[in-house]
């Protein structure tokens, strides 16, 4: 093995490290925050899905919730659609 096949293999792992560190690591580890914020999530608990709709979960199934958007008005979402929780705080403000 020649100097510089040795370079050029560091280089390759090089560059493996640095993609790694950049990008598939933070996007793990958003990923399991997201999965633990879902889990974490009950009935009452205000959220907003991806597509920007705000809701208070009514029920919660295996796979999905039930949002009530507007009185006498449920959707049902995937539990993977909720972007984030409002804190009780945020609504309280929202709504003066």
């Amino acid at each position: 093995m020649t100097n510089e096949s040795l370079i050029g293999i560091l280089y390759i792992v090089g560059l493996f490290a640095l993609l790694w560190f950049l990008m598939i690591r933070p996007q793990q580890q958003r990923q399991k925050k997201h999965a633990e914020m879902v889990r974490n999530l009950n009935v009452n608990d205000r959220v907003v899905t991806v597509g920007g709709i705000y809701g208070t979960i009514v029920k919660v199934k295996d796979d999905t919730f039930i949002l009530r958007v507007a009185d006498n008005v449920r959707i049902e979402i995937l539990k993977n659609a909720v972007s984030q929780v409002i804190s009780s705080e945020a609504g309280e403000n929202n709504k003066d």
